[in-house]
C-alpha cells in the first residue's frame, strides 16, 4: 500500500453497496418478526472477565469517573435491556477486541447480536438459519457434537483424553514451552483452530453443538453421556465461524462464580483481573428472562456472499487504512 492509496477504501464500490444491502436485509428480517431494534453503549465503564478476550481501554474522564472500554460485545447492556422487560431484542454494532488482525480479523468489526424471550438454544438455530440461508440462498445447515467433530479431525475424545496426553498431541502445532502455558480449554481451542475449524461447513453449513461446561461463560449447562456440555453453539460455512449462541444463564449467583473463575484464569494466564459489572449482575438477580442470544459476524457473513478471502474486501477502511 503507498502513501497516495492509504485514504482510498480497501472494499470495492460493489461490496460497499452489498454490505448497504445487508444491513436492509437484516432490518426487514427482524421488522416481520416484530423484534425490536436498539442501541446500547460502545464506550462502557466495565470490560468483560473472558480470559480469551482482551479489551481495548479507554483513557476517558467524565462523571467523576476514569478509564473505560470500548465493548467487545453488547451483551451486557441487551440483558440489562431484558431484564427490564424490553422484549426480544436485536442491535448492530461496532464492537472492538483488541490483538485481532487477519484474514478473518479486523480490531473493529460489525456483529449482529439477538436476543429472543421464551427460546432455548434450539428453537434460535431455526432462526439463525433462516436468516443465514435466506442471505446467503444456501443449503440449511446440518448439526453435529463437538465431540464428533473432535473425533472425526483430530483423532481425541475431548471429555476422556488426559491432560497429559492432550498436551503432548498439541506439540504438531506448537512448541512444548508454549503449550506448557495453556490450560485444558486452551489446548482444545488449539485442536479446534487447526484440526476441525477447517473441515467444518465445507460440503454444508454445520452447527456445532454441546461444547465443554467449561468454554460456555455465560449459557446454561445440562449433563450428557456423564459430561456437563453448555447449550451453546456456533455455525460455520466453508470452514468459516460465524455466530456463537447460547441457551442464556439467568442464575446471577452461579454469573458472579463464573466471573470470578475467569479472573483467577487471568491471574495464571498472566492477565490483569477485571473489575466485575455490577449492573449487570444486578439485573440479572433482579430476573433475566428464559431466553436465547446468539452474536453473528456481519463482516464475515458479508465474505462469504462476496466469496472474499480477506476481511478487508469488505470493509470501507480495515485498521490499517483507518
Amino acid at each position: 500500500m503507498t502513501e497516495d492509496s492509504v485514504w482510498r477504501p480497501s472494499a470495492s464500490p460493489a461490496a460497499l453497496k452489498s454490505r448497504a444491502q445487508q444491513l436492509a436485509f437484516v432490518r426487514g428480517f427482524f421488522a416481520e418478526r416484530e423484534v425490536m431494534e436498539v442501541e446500547t453503549p460502545v464506550l462502557a465503564q466495565h470490560g468483560v472477565t473472558d480470559v480469551n478476550l482482551d479489551g481495548v481501554a479507554a483513557d476517558v474522564s467524565a462523571a467523576e469517573r476514569k478509564g473505560g472500554w470500548l465493548q467487545t460485545s453488547p451483551e451486557y447492556h441487551m440483558k440489562r435491556l431484558l431484564a427490564a422487560g424490553s422484549g426480544s431484542i436485536y442491535q448492530i454494532s461496532k464492537v472492538f477486541r483488541n490483538g485481532e488482525r487477519g484474514r478473518r480479523h479486523n480490531p473493529e468489526f460489525s456483529m449482529l447480536e439477538w436476543y429472543r424471550v421464551g427460546c432455548d438454544d434450539a428453537a434460535l438455530m431455526v432462526e439463525v438459519a433462516d436468516l443465514v440461508c435466506d442471505w446467503l440462498g444456501c443449503a440449511r445447515p446440518a448439526q453435529v457434537s463437538y465431540r464428533d467433530a473432535m473425533l472425526t479431525w483430530a483423532e481425541v475424545d475431548p471429555f476422556e483424553i488426559s491432560d497429559q496426553d492432550l498436551r503432548r498431541y498439541c506439540e504438531q502445532w506448537l512448541e512444548p514451552e508454549q503449550i506448557a502455558e495453556l490450560d485444558r480449554d486452551g489446548c482444545l481451542d488449539l485442536l479446534m483452530s487447526f484440526a476441525v475449524e477447517p473441515n467444518l461447513g465445507q460440503h454444508t453449513p454445520e452447527f456445532v453443538v454441546g461444547y465443554p461446561a467449561s468454554q460456555a461463560a455465560l449459557a446454561r449447562v445440562s449433563v450428557v453421556d456423564g459430561h456437563p456440555v453448555a447449550h451453546r453453539f456456533e455455525l460455520y460455512i466453508n470452514g468459516l465461524e460465524l455466530c456463537n449462541g447460547y441457551w442464556e444463564l439467568i442464575d446471577a449467583s452461579e454469573q458472579r462464580r463464573r466471573f470470578e473463575a475467569d479472573n483467577q484464569l487471568r491471574q495464571q494466564s498472566g492477565k490483569p483481573g477485571m473489575a466485575l459489572d455490577e449492573a449487570f449482575l444486578s439485573a440479572v438477580e433482579a430476573g433475566l428472562p428464559d431466553c436465547a442470544g446468539v452474536a453473528l459476524g456481519l463482516d464475515r457473513l458479508l465474505m462469504l456472499k462476496l466469496g472474499a478471502r480477506d476481511i478487508a474486501e469488505v470493509l470501507a477502511f480495515p485498521f490499517e487504512r483507518a
